[in-house]
């Protein structure tokens, strides 16, 4: 059975109540975790940091795991830091690193199987975008989406039919989504902010955190610009819908709806019956 996704918006809390890692930790239940810091061009310090985070949350036994070059995923002593693992923690930094370094080698086969033998995977910022089967790599942050300003590029499909931004709000990454879904639209985006993070398990998540989890939902769409346009037009799109969800809040990705919410169609129903 397939272990749980905690994907992280970026900037998680490391030194007060630490919400995000403490659910993390408890999910490992004592159990060894790899943190992989493959998406940083320079990773001293990210180890380091985890190490005292995590130091009195009941995870003690942490190794690092960190790919220079795709050759090194070969080397065996690599392969070994997963044995025994409960969890990997896939650490910010360029998601392109992540995909071009470790995709299709042993390394990402090993994260694999732990994850559908029940372990843990957790991800923040750029750890968050890798996630997706298609992930954002570049966008203008702050401004209007301009049709030819959005760069998407392969993640490591670990959960599908969804499109994933970080440090959503706090960026204005708000038009960049919106362009990645009117080029997908069979995909929900979702854009989580800092210190925040999605529980993912058997299609359903749940929002925990201190900011809030964005779903765009482009499945009704009556139009959009996209393909006619010049790159340098700013995006047009009618019918997009959006759902804004925090802590406590469920979503149930396969009915693309929050769970616990009334059914409108009976609803409708109801108040009709009323008025007549």
């Amino acid at each position: 059975m397939k272990g749980p996704l905690i994907i992280i918006g970026g900037g998680e809390d490391k030194e007060g109540e630490r919400t995000i890692l403490r659910e993390v930790a408890g999910r490992l239940n004592g159990g060894k975790l790899v943190i992989a810091t493959v998406a940083s061009h320079e990773p001293e310090g990210y180890f380091e940091a985890y190490q005292r985070a995590f130091s009195d949350l009941g995870v003690t036994d942490l190794v690092e795991i960190y790919v220079k070059d795709r050759s090194e995923t070969l080397d065996p002593a690599k392969l070994c830091l997963f044995d025994g693992a409960s969890g990997v923690f896939f650490s910010g930094g360029d998601q392109l690193r992540i995909s071009s370094q470790i995709g299709d080698t042993l390394i990402e086969q090993r994260v694999r199987d732990l994850h559908m033998n029940g372990g843990v995977l957790a991800g923040t910022s750029a750890g968050a975008s890798v996630m997706s089967e298609t992930m954002l790599v570049k966008g203008t942050s702050g401004e209007s989406y301009k049709i030819g300003d959005l760069h998407m590029a392969p993640g490591l499909g670990l959960v599908r039919n969804v499109i994933i931004d970080q440090h959503f709000a706090e960026r204005g990454r708000f038009g960049r989504l919106f362009g990645a879904v009117a080029h997908n639209p069979r995909e929900l985006g979702i854009g989580i902010d800092e210190d925040t993070a999605l529980v993912l398990e058997d299609e359903r998540f749940e929002v925990l955190g201190s900011g809030c989890v964005y779903v765009v939902d482009g499945a009704g769409v009556t139009h959009s610009n996209l393909a006619e346009a010049e790159p340098e037009r700013a995006l047009s799109i009618y019918d997009i819908r959006m759902h804004v969800l925090s802590s406590g809040d469920a979503f149930d990705l396969a009915k693309r709806r929050p769970t616990e919410v009334p059914d409108l169609k009976k609803r409708h129903a109801i108040e009709a019956q009323s008025v007549g």
